[in-house]
Protein backbone atom coordinates (compact mmCIF):
# COMPACT_ATOMS: atom_id res chain seq x y z
CA UNK A 1 0.00 0.00 0.00
CA UNK A 2 2.79 2.54 0.69
CA UNK A 3 4.30 1.88 -2.74
CA UNK A 4 0.91 2.30 -4.46
CA UNK A 5 0.28 5.50 -2.51
CA UNK A 6 3.76 6.79 -3.40
CA UNK A 7 2.95 6.42 -7.10
CA UNK A 8 -0.12 8.62 -6.64
CA UNK A 9 1.91 11.13 -4.63
CA UNK A 10 4.61 11.21 -7.32
CA UNK A 11 2.07 12.07 -10.02
CA UNK A 12 0.67 14.87 -7.86
CA UNK A 13 4.17 16.09 -7.04
CA UNK A 14 5.17 16.22 -10.70
CA UNK A 15 2.22 18.51 -11.36
CA UNK A 16 2.45 20.93 -8.42
CA UNK A 17 6.20 21.29 -7.69
CA UNK A 18 6.72 23.94 -10.37
CA UNK A 19 3.48 25.69 -9.41
CA UNK A 20 3.58 26.06 -5.61
CA UNK A 21 7.31 25.46 -5.03
CA UNK A 22 9.55 22.90 -3.38
CA UNK A 23 9.24 24.30 0.15
CA UNK A 24 5.43 24.27 0.26
CA UNK A 25 5.25 20.69 -1.03
CA UNK A 26 7.72 19.54 1.63
CA UNK A 27 5.71 21.33 4.33
CA UNK A 28 2.47 19.82 3.02
CA UNK A 29 3.80 16.26 3.47
CA UNK A 30 3.68 16.74 7.25
CA UNK A 31 -0.14 16.65 7.11
CA UNK A 32 -0.66 13.21 5.49
CA UNK A 33 2.27 11.77 7.49
CA UNK A 34 0.70 12.96 10.75
CA UNK A 35 -2.78 11.77 9.73
CA UNK A 36 -1.43 8.34 8.76
CA UNK A 37 0.21 7.80 12.16
CA UNK A 38 -2.91 8.87 14.04
CA UNK A 39 -4.97 6.45 11.93
CA UNK A 40 -2.53 3.64 12.77
CA UNK A 41 -2.65 4.52 16.47
CA UNK A 42 -6.43 4.32 16.70
CA UNK A 43 -7.29 1.87 13.89
CA UNK A 44 -10.05 -0.62 14.65
CA UNK A 45 -9.99 -2.45 11.32
CA UNK A 46 -7.65 -3.68 8.59
CA UNK A 47 -9.23 -1.21 6.17
CA UNK A 48 -8.16 1.76 8.30
CA UNK A 49 -4.61 0.41 8.53
CA UNK A 50 -4.44 -0.06 4.78
CA UNK A 51 -5.77 3.45 4.22
CA UNK A 52 -3.19 4.86 6.62
CA UNK A 53 -0.36 3.10 4.80
CA UNK A 54 -1.65 4.36 1.46
CA UNK A 55 -1.81 7.93 2.84
CA UNK A 56 1.74 7.64 4.15
CA UNK A 57 2.76 6.42 0.70
CA UNK A 58 1.23 9.53 -0.90
CA UNK A 59 3.36 11.68 1.41
CA UNK A 60 6.40 9.55 0.57
CA UNK A 61 5.82 10.12 -3.14
CA UNK A 62 5.64 13.87 -2.63
CA UNK A 63 8.71 13.90 -0.38
CA UNK A 64 10.90 11.85 -2.71
CA UNK A 65 10.05 14.27 -5.53
CA UNK A 66 10.46 17.51 -3.60
CA UNK A 67 13.36 16.84 -1.22
CA UNK A 68 16.04 15.65 -3.72
CA UNK A 69 15.08 18.55 -5.98
CA UNK A 70 15.28 21.10 -3.15
CA UNK A 71 18.62 19.79 -1.87
CA UNK A 72 20.13 19.66 -5.36
CA UNK A 73 19.13 23.27 -6.02
CA UNK A 74 20.30 24.83 -2.74
CA UNK A 75 23.61 22.98 -2.37
CA UNK A 76 27.03 24.25 -3.33
CA UNK A 77 28.68 21.72 -5.71
CA UNK A 78 31.37 21.03 -3.09
CA UNK A 79 28.84 19.64 -0.59
CA UNK A 80 25.95 18.58 -2.84
CA UNK A 81 26.80 14.92 -2.32
CA UNK A 82 26.67 15.32 1.45
CA UNK A 83 23.31 17.13 1.42
CA UNK A 84 21.79 14.92 -1.27
CA UNK A 85 22.70 11.79 0.67
CA UNK A 86 20.69 13.02 3.67
CA UNK A 87 17.54 11.64 1.97
CA UNK A 88 18.83 8.10 2.35
CA UNK A 89 20.24 8.74 5.82
CA UNK A 90 16.88 10.03 7.09
CA UNK A 91 15.02 7.14 5.49
CA UNK A 92 17.29 4.52 7.09
CA UNK A 93 17.19 6.33 10.46
CA UNK A 94 13.40 6.11 10.33
CA UNK A 95 13.50 2.35 9.66
CA UNK A 96 15.98 1.86 12.50
CA UNK A 97 13.84 3.83 14.95
CA UNK A 98 10.62 2.06 14.02
CA UNK A 99 12.27 -1.38 14.27
CA UNK A 100 13.73 -0.49 17.65
CA UNK A 101 10.71 1.24 19.19
CA UNK A 102 8.17 -1.11 17.65
CA UNK A 103 10.00 -4.18 18.97
CA UNK A 104 9.42 -3.20 22.59
CA UNK A 105 6.15 -1.24 22.80
CA UNK A 106 2.68 -1.53 21.30
CA UNK A 107 1.77 -0.43 17.78
CA UNK A 108 -0.51 2.33 19.09
CA UNK A 109 2.14 3.92 21.32
CA UNK A 110 4.75 3.55 18.57
CA UNK A 111 2.46 5.36 16.14
CA UNK A 112 1.76 8.20 18.59
CA UNK A 113 5.51 8.67 19.21
CA UNK A 114 6.14 8.65 15.46
CA UNK A 115 3.47 11.29 14.85
CA UNK A 116 5.77 13.83 16.57
CA UNK A 117 8.20 13.74 13.59
CA UNK A 118 5.91 15.36 10.99
CA UNK A 119 4.95 17.99 13.59
CA UNK A 120 8.65 18.81 14.02
CA UNK A 121 8.96 19.10 10.23
CA UNK A 122 6.10 21.58 10.09
CA UNK A 123 7.30 23.86 12.89
CA UNK A 124 10.99 23.89 11.84
CA UNK A 125 11.06 23.75 8.04
CA UNK A 126 8.63 26.66 7.68
CA UNK A 127 11.56 28.99 8.51
CA UNK A 128 13.71 27.69 5.63
CA UNK A 129 13.95 29.76 2.39
CA UNK A 130 12.51 28.57 -0.91
CA UNK A 131 14.86 27.19 -3.57
CA UNK A 132 16.52 30.10 -5.47
CA UNK A 133 15.99 28.16 -8.72
CA UNK A 134 12.22 28.15 -8.20
CA UNK A 135 12.16 31.83 -7.23
CA UNK A 136 14.11 32.78 -10.36
CA UNK A 137 11.72 30.69 -12.46
CA UNK A 138 8.86 32.72 -10.96
CA UNK A 139 10.68 36.05 -11.61
CA UNK A 140 10.97 36.80 -7.89
CA UNK A 141 14.45 38.33 -8.13
CA UNK A 142 14.71 39.89 -4.67
CA UNK A 143 13.45 36.77 -2.91
CA UNK A 144 15.89 34.68 -4.94
CA UNK A 145 18.80 36.91 -3.89
CA UNK A 146 17.69 36.72 -0.26
CA UNK A 147 17.58 32.92 -0.52
CA UNK A 148 21.07 32.85 -2.06
CA UNK A 149 22.45 35.08 0.70
CA UNK A 150 21.16 32.67 3.34
CA UNK A 151 22.40 29.52 1.62
CA UNK A 152 25.76 30.94 0.50
CA UNK A 153 26.42 32.83 3.73
CA UNK A 154 27.64 35.94 1.88
CA UNK A 155 26.18 39.36 1.20
CA UNK A 156 27.15 39.79 -2.45
CA UNK A 157 25.33 37.20 -4.56
CA UNK A 158 24.87 39.24 -7.75
CA UNK A 159 27.28 37.16 -9.85
CA UNK A 160 25.75 33.89 -8.63
CA UNK A 161 22.27 35.28 -9.29
CA UNK A 162 23.24 36.26 -12.83
CA UNK A 163 24.78 32.85 -13.49
CA UNK A 164 21.65 31.04 -12.32
CA UNK A 165 19.35 33.43 -14.20
CA UNK A 166 21.15 32.84 -17.50
CA UNK A 167 21.20 29.08 -17.00
CA UNK A 168 17.54 28.86 -15.97
CA UNK A 169 16.47 31.13 -18.83
CA UNK A 170 18.28 28.85 -21.25
CA UNK A 171 16.77 25.72 -19.71
CA UNK A 172 13.27 27.23 -19.74
CA UNK A 173 13.30 28.62 -23.28
CA UNK A 174 10.49 26.15 -23.95
CA UNK A 175 7.97 25.37 -21.23
CA UNK A 176 8.76 21.94 -19.93
CA UNK A 177 6.41 19.14 -20.92
CA UNK A 178 6.39 15.54 -19.79
CA UNK A 179 7.24 14.36 -23.31
CA UNK A 180 10.39 16.51 -23.23
CA UNK A 181 11.88 13.83 -21.03
CA UNK A 182 11.94 11.56 -24.08
CA UNK A 183 12.13 13.91 -27.06
CA UNK A 184 15.12 16.00 -25.87
CA UNK A 185 18.37 14.04 -26.21
CA UNK A 186 20.01 15.20 -22.97
CA UNK A 187 16.81 14.56 -20.97
CA UNK A 188 16.44 11.12 -22.54
CA UNK A 189 20.00 10.30 -21.58
CA UNK A 190 19.35 11.41 -17.98
CA UNK A 191 16.16 9.31 -17.82
CA UNK A 192 18.03 6.21 -19.01
CA UNK A 193 20.79 6.82 -16.44
CA UNK A 194 18.33 7.24 -13.58
CA UNK A 195 16.15 4.27 -14.56
CA UNK A 196 19.18 2.07 -15.10
CA UNK A 197 20.70 3.11 -11.78
CA UNK A 198 17.45 2.56 -9.88
CA UNK A 199 17.09 -0.87 -11.52
CA UNK A 200 20.66 -1.78 -10.54
CA UNK A 201 19.98 -0.60 -6.98
CA UNK A 202 16.77 -2.59 -6.57
CA UNK A 203 17.88 -5.70 -8.49
CA UNK A 204 20.61 -6.11 -5.91
CA UNK A 205 17.70 -7.10 -3.68
CA UNK A 206 18.01 -4.34 -1.10
CA UNK A 207 14.29 -3.61 -0.76
CA UNK A 208 13.42 -7.32 -0.61
CA UNK A 209 16.10 -7.87 2.02
CA UNK A 210 14.81 -4.87 4.00
CA UNK A 211 11.22 -6.15 3.88
CA UNK A 212 12.20 -9.72 4.79
CA UNK A 213 15.23 -9.08 7.03
CA UNK A 214 13.70 -10.82 10.04
CA UNK A 215 12.60 -13.80 7.88
CA UNK A 216 16.14 -14.16 6.50
CA UNK A 217 17.70 -14.06 9.96
CA UNK A 218 15.17 -16.56 11.28
CA UNK A 219 15.92 -18.96 8.41
CA UNK A 220 19.67 -18.51 8.92
CA UNK A 221 19.62 -19.80 12.49
CA UNK A 222 18.94 -19.08 16.12
CA UNK A 223 22.26 -17.56 17.19
CA UNK A 224 20.89 -14.02 17.03
CA UNK A 225 17.23 -13.12 17.52
CA UNK A 226 15.55 -11.73 14.38
CA UNK A 227 14.69 -8.49 16.22
CA UNK A 228 18.27 -7.92 17.38
CA UNK A 229 19.67 -8.81 13.97
CA UNK A 230 17.29 -6.37 12.25
CA UNK A 231 18.35 -3.55 14.59
CA UNK A 232 22.01 -4.35 13.87
CA UNK A 233 21.20 -4.44 10.13
CA UNK A 234 19.68 -0.95 10.06
CA UNK A 235 22.28 0.50 12.45
CA UNK A 236 25.12 -0.60 10.20
CA UNK A 237 23.22 0.64 7.14
CA UNK A 238 22.79 4.05 8.77
CA UNK A 239 26.46 4.30 9.74
CA UNK A 240 27.79 3.32 6.32
CA UNK A 241 25.42 5.59 4.41
CA UNK A 242 26.56 8.42 6.69
CA UNK A 243 30.20 7.60 5.90
CA UNK A 244 29.37 7.55 2.18
CA UNK A 245 27.71 10.97 2.42
CA UNK A 246 30.86 12.41 4.02
CA UNK A 247 33.32 11.06 1.43
CA UNK A 248 31.22 11.16 -1.77
CA UNK A 249 32.26 14.73 -2.57
CA UNK A 250 35.93 13.74 -2.27
CA UNK A 251 36.01 10.34 -3.96
CA UNK A 252 33.33 10.98 -6.57
CA UNK A 253 30.16 9.04 -7.38
CA UNK A 254 31.55 6.43 -9.81
CA UNK A 255 34.33 4.95 -7.61
CA UNK A 256 31.92 4.45 -4.71
CA UNK A 257 29.31 2.86 -6.98
CA UNK A 258 31.85 0.44 -8.48
CA UNK A 259 33.20 -0.56 -5.07
CA UNK A 260 29.69 -0.90 -3.70
CA UNK A 261 28.27 -3.14 -6.41
CA UNK A 262 31.29 -5.47 -6.50
CA UNK A 263 31.14 -5.92 -2.73
CA UNK A 264 27.36 -6.38 -2.75
CA UNK A 265 27.61 -9.08 -5.44
CA UNK A 266 30.19 -11.04 -3.42
CA UNK A 267 28.10 -10.87 -0.24
CA UNK A 268 24.95 -11.97 -2.05
CA UNK A 269 26.81 -14.91 -3.58
CA UNK A 270 28.02 -16.06 -0.14
CA UNK A 271 24.47 -15.70 1.19
CA UNK A 272 23.01 -17.75 -1.66
CA UNK A 273 25.71 -20.41 -1.41
CA UNK A 274 25.12 -20.85 2.32
CA UNK A 275 21.36 -21.33 1.93
CA UNK A 276 21.92 -23.75 -0.97
CA UNK A 277 24.32 -25.90 1.05
CA UNK A 278 22.08 -25.85 4.12
CA UNK A 279 18.66 -26.36 2.54
CA UNK A 280 19.43 -28.32 -0.65
CA UNK A 281 22.28 -30.62 0.37
CA UNK A 282 22.93 -33.12 3.13
CA UNK A 283 25.81 -31.09 4.54
CA UNK A 284 25.45 -30.22 8.23
CA UNK A 285 26.44 -26.57 8.34
CA UNK A 286 24.01 -25.32 11.00
CA UNK A 287 27.01 -24.62 13.26
CA UNK A 288 28.04 -21.93 10.76
CA UNK A 289 24.72 -20.09 10.92
CA UNK A 290 26.59 -16.90 11.77
CA UNK A 291 27.91 -16.80 8.17
CA UNK A 292 24.70 -15.49 6.50
CA UNK A 293 24.31 -12.92 9.27
CA UNK A 294 27.88 -11.68 8.71
CA UNK A 295 27.36 -11.75 4.92
CA UNK A 296 24.17 -9.74 5.24
CA UNK A 297 25.84 -7.17 7.51
CA UNK A 298 28.76 -6.98 5.04
CA UNK A 299 26.22 -6.46 2.26
CA UNK A 300 24.79 -3.54 4.21
CA UNK A 301 28.28 -2.07 4.68
CA UNK A 302 29.24 -2.12 0.99
CA UNK A 303 25.73 -1.29 -0.26
CA UNK A 304 25.59 1.73 2.04
CA UNK A 305 28.88 3.01 0.66
CA UNK A 306 27.41 3.77 -2.74
CA UNK A 307 24.27 2.05 -4.01
CA UNK A 308 22.12 3.25 -1.12
CA UNK A 309 22.40 7.01 -1.48
CA UNK A 310 23.98 7.88 -4.83
CA UNK A 311 21.02 6.91 -7.09
CA UNK A 312 18.82 9.31 -5.07
CA UNK A 313 21.56 11.94 -5.14
CA UNK A 314 21.69 11.73 -8.95
CA UNK A 315 17.96 12.50 -9.10
CA UNK A 316 18.64 16.06 -7.98
CA UNK A 317 21.63 16.50 -10.31
CA UNK A 318 20.83 15.25 -13.81
CA UNK A 319 17.71 17.13 -14.95
CA UNK A 320 17.15 20.77 -16.04
CA UNK A 321 14.66 22.87 -14.10
CA UNK A 322 11.94 22.85 -16.77
CA UNK A 323 11.42 19.05 -16.56
CA UNK A 324 12.86 18.21 -13.13
CA UNK A 325 9.45 17.90 -11.43
CA UNK A 326 8.20 15.50 -14.13
CA UNK A 327 11.46 13.55 -14.01
CA UNK A 328 11.43 13.01 -10.26
CA UNK A 329 7.76 12.03 -10.34
CA UNK A 330 8.43 9.49 -13.08
CA UNK A 331 11.52 8.19 -11.26
CA UNK A 332 9.58 7.66 -8.04
CA UNK A 333 6.75 5.80 -9.80
CA UNK A 334 9.33 3.65 -11.58
CA UNK A 335 11.05 2.96 -8.25
CA UNK A 336 7.76 1.92 -6.61
CA UNK A 337 6.94 -0.47 -9.46
CA UNK A 338 10.36 -2.09 -9.58
CA UNK A 339 10.65 -2.31 -5.77
CA UNK A 340 7.26 -4.05 -5.63
CA UNK A 341 8.24 -6.49 -8.39
CA UNK A 342 11.58 -7.36 -6.79
CA UNK A 343 10.03 -7.79 -3.32
CA UNK A 344 7.30 -10.10 -4.61
CA UNK A 345 9.89 -11.92 -6.74
CA UNK A 346 11.91 -12.60 -3.59
CA UNK A 347 8.87 -13.87 -1.69
CA UNK A 348 7.54 -16.10 -4.49
CA UNK A 349 10.91 -17.56 -5.55
CA UNK A 350 12.09 -18.32 -2.00
CA UNK A 351 8.76 -20.05 -1.26
CA UNK A 352 8.85 -22.19 -4.43
CA UNK A 353 12.53 -22.80 -5.12
CA UNK A 354 14.41 -22.07 -1.91
CA UNK A 355 16.04 -19.12 -0.20
CA UNK A 356 19.25 -19.47 -2.23
CA UNK A 357 17.72 -18.81 -5.66
CA UNK A 358 16.80 -15.11 -5.25
CA UNK A 359 20.22 -14.39 -3.75
CA UNK A 360 22.00 -15.96 -6.71
CA UNK A 361 19.76 -14.03 -9.12
CA UNK A 362 20.61 -10.79 -7.29
CA UNK A 363 24.31 -11.71 -7.64
CA UNK A 364 23.92 -11.98 -11.41
CA UNK A 365 22.11 -8.62 -11.47
CA UNK A 366 25.07 -7.03 -9.65
CA UNK A 367 27.41 -8.29 -12.38
CA UNK A 368 25.22 -6.70 -15.05
CA UNK A 369 24.94 -3.54 -12.98
CA UNK A 370 28.73 -3.24 -12.75
CA UNK A 371 28.95 -3.08 -16.55
CA UNK A 372 26.20 -0.43 -16.64
CA UNK A 373 27.93 1.75 -14.03
CA UNK A 374 31.32 1.58 -15.76
CA UNK A 375 30.01 2.53 -19.20
CA UNK A 376 26.94 4.69 -18.54
CA UNK A 377 27.19 6.67 -15.28
CA UNK A 378 28.79 10.14 -15.57
CA UNK A 379 30.87 11.68 -12.79
CA UNK A 380 29.12 14.72 -11.28
CA UNK A 381 31.53 15.46 -8.40
CA UNK A 382 32.30 19.17 -8.03
CA UNK A 383 30.25 20.22 -11.07
CA UNK A 384 27.49 22.81 -11.01
CA UNK A 385 24.05 21.71 -12.19
CA UNK A 386 24.62 23.81 -15.32
CA UNK A 387 27.93 22.08 -16.10
CA UNK A 388 26.23 18.70 -15.74
CA UNK A 389 23.59 19.76 -18.29
CA UNK A 390 26.32 20.88 -20.71
CA UNK A 391 27.98 17.47 -20.38
CA UNK A 392 24.72 15.62 -21.02
CA UNK A 393 24.19 17.76 -24.13
CA UNK A 394 27.71 16.97 -25.31
CA UNK A 395 28.81 20.61 -25.17
CA UNK A 396 32.37 21.60 -24.23
CA UNK A 397 32.66 22.50 -20.56
CA UNK A 398 32.84 26.23 -19.86
CA UNK A 399 34.25 26.97 -16.43
CA UNK A 400 32.64 30.01 -14.80
CA UNK A 401 34.79 31.16 -11.85
CA UNK A 402 32.95 31.50 -8.60
CA UNK A 403 33.29 34.83 -6.70
CA UNK A 404 35.72 33.39 -4.15
CA UNK A 405 37.84 31.93 -6.98
CA UNK A 406 37.98 35.32 -8.71
CA UNK A 407 39.22 36.92 -5.48
CA UNK A 408 41.87 34.22 -5.00
CA UNK A 409 43.06 34.64 -8.60
CA UNK A 410 43.29 38.42 -8.07
CA UNK A 411 45.42 37.89 -4.98
CA UNK A 412 47.88 35.80 -7.00
CA UNK A 413 48.51 38.57 -9.56
CA UNK A 414 51.91 40.36 -9.49
CA UNK A 415 52.01 43.47 -7.30
CA UNK A 416 52.57 45.88 -10.20
CA UNK A 417 49.38 44.59 -11.86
Amino acid sequence: MPLIGASAGSIFGGVVLDIVGRKKVILFTSLPFFAAWIMVAYAKSVEVLLSARFLAGVADGLAFCAVPMYLGEIADPRIRGLLGSSCSISWILGMLLINTIGSYISISITAIISSVVPVLLLVTFMWMPESPYFLIMKNQAEEAKRSLRIFKGVGDVDSEFERLSVAIKEQNTNTGKFLDLFTVRSNRKAVLIIMGMRAVQQCSGTMAITFYAQTIFKTAGDDISPTTASIIYFTVQLLMTSVSSIIVDKTGRRPLLIFSIIGAGLCLFIEGLYFFLRLDTSLKIERYSIIPVIALIAFVVVFGMGLQAIPILLLGELFPTNVKAFALGLADIYFNVIATIISKFFQIVKDHYGMHVPFLVFTACCAIGLVFIIFCIPETKGKTLEEIQMELRGQPKTIIPKPEEKLENFRKLPVDV
